[in-house]
């Protein structure tokens, strides 16, 4: 990093320009703050990048993960588990304050964080108010890499606990491959006639992958 002129070291240039100015290499080198033996702080950052898919994969990124990381010691862990849970938050505070469809992409963006990376498939519930914002959200059940078992009676139990009049699905394809199955859309369409016979809505149902999110509801499979 001493090499490079004053101009382009990304510290300089995030104060003089701002921060969306710098690369995600960049970005992420300032975190970093020191490389390794053989590979400068630029170079291990564009190398964490790479094997994690790029800044959407660091930021949904399991701890497991960065502990197999060449370079990333105890300290760098540390701060970067702590700024992704920091951006979970921020997104999850914003579902909480205003109604999820004034930002279909938040919600998006929040399941991608909380989802996206995980190594085997969760089903999560987002729990709505009357106004459509965040109650809670929830891991209700785990499986395999390639199916889940879901009880529609958990589902509905856990919404009348918590009082909700609306929720959407979630579910992550660790393959990364989102286009639901032909379960996918069964499932959806029992949870959403059993929810409704209690007058809880299923506004959407999100299937996670690594790089992105898709909608039933955007599909028309609602």
């Amino acid at each position: 990093m001493k090499d490079l002129p004053a101009a382009m070291r990304p510290r300089e240039k995030l104060l003089t320009h701002g921060a969306s100015a710098l690369a995600d290499a960049e970005l992420l080198a300032l975190l970093l703050r020191t490389g390794m033996k053989g590979l400068g702080v630029l170079q291990l950052a564009e190398k964490v990048l790479t094997d994690l898919g790029g800044i959407g994969g660091l930021l949904s990124a399991q701890p497991a993960q960065l502990r197999r990381m060449k370079g990333l010691g105890p300290a760098k862990q540390a701060e970067l588990l702590a700024v992704m849970e920091m951006a979970r938050r921020s997104l999850s505070g914003g579902l909480r304050t205003e109604p999820v469809f004034s930002s279909p992409q938040l919600v998006k963006d929040y399941l991608q964080m909380r989802l996206g990376a995980l190594p085997h498939e969760v089903f999560a519930v987002l729990f709505l108010d009357a106004q459509h914002r965040l109650i809670a959200c929830e891991e209700l059940f785990r499986g395999t890499l390639t199916q889940t078992s879901v009880y529609p009676r958990e589902v509905l139990k856990r919404a009348l606990e918590l009082n909700a009049a609306s929720l959407i699905l979630a579910h992550n394809h660790p393959s990364g491959l989102l286009e639901p199955s032909r379960a996918d859309e069964l499932l959806t369409q029992t949870l959403k006639s059993s929810l409704a016979l209690v007058d809880i809505r299923v506004l959407d149902h999100m299937v996670v992958g690594r790089c992105g999110a898709l909608s039933f509801a955007e599909r028309g499979l609602l």
